[in-house]
């Protein structure tokens, strides 16, 4: 069953959301993300895109809590690609920022403001990522995305976990419950954490609403190859989609970069 697209509002996204609660929850996707090894699909396709645009520095926007960029850093490394990455968000969650940074080896740093994916300053030039976010944008603004990486003449590469579909859509209805269950294995441990996960089920609720949103905001394919076809014919775009093993999800994917030069 084909569910529609609806741009609900994510706690997250608020800027009146309270921080605390924000960066345990960017903590606990960013946790769940690297136990089971979610990015995994990316690999290939992100690999691929940064060979053929022959790039070395990246550039990700709205990071979260680091998300999969310390597995990916490593799983490129191991590939023979040495990269670096700059973690940013409009909202930067500094401490994880700073825990990735400090196990990288110096392959990860961070902006400590504000950054727009929408608007990118100059000075922030490599390949752009942007994991499992796309789809808080609207139409409108993820296409402001797009063209601020087609303008800047940046390769960018949007890959997304969140999925339209309805066995994805029930496995996150047992959010809470995952939460509950994690909470003790998330690193550092945080007496808050506990306070706002057990005592107060904040992360919980937050964790599964936005979890649900995102579900419904997720991009198609057909809907990413509509919102590249909008903003420039003369970037090479590949669109494609990814199982990931052991479970009904994928990884969708838009990558875009200018032809090489003949």
């Amino acid at each position: 069953m084909a569910l529609p697209r609806l741009h609900l509002f994510e706690l997250e996204d608020q800027a009146w959301f309270p921080t605390v609660i924000r960066d345990l929850a960017t903590d606990y996707i960013r946790f769940v993300q690297a136990t089971f090894g979610l990015h995994r699909p990316m690999i290939e396709p992100l690999a691929a895109a940064l060979e053929a645009t022959q790039s070395h520095r990246i550039i990700d926007l709205c990071s979260g809590a680091a998300g999969p960029v310390p597995d990916l850093c490593r799983a490129l490394f191991a590939r023979g690609l040495v990269v670096h990455f700059t973690l940013t968000d409009r909202f930067p969650n500094v401490p994880a920022f700073e825990r990735a940074a400090a196990g990288s080896g110096g392959s990860i740093s961070y902006t400590r403001w504000s950054v727009d994916a929408r608007s990118v300053p100059a000075d922030l030039a490599g390949f752009r990522t942007v994991f499992n976010s796309f789809h808080h944008f609207t139409p409108k603004d993820a296409t402001a995305i797009l063209r601020d990486a087609v303008a800047a003449r940046q390769p960018i590469g949007i890959f997304e976990i969140p999925e339209r579909s309805v066995p994805v859509m029930l496995s996150v209805l047992l959010t809470p419950v995952f939460v509950t269950f994690a909470t003790p294995f998330i690193r550092p441990f945080q007496w808050r954490r506990l306070l706002w996960t057990y005592l107060i089920p904040l992360v919980s609720l937050t964790c599964l609403w936005d979890g649900v949103v995102s579900m419904f905001r997720a991009y198609r394919l057909e809907e990413l190859r509509a919102l590249a076809a909008d903003v420039d014919d003369s970037f090479e775009w590949q669109v494609g989609q990814i199982r990931i093993p052991s479970t009904y999800g994928h990884v969708t994917y838009l990558i875009g970069y200018p032809p090489a030069p003949s």
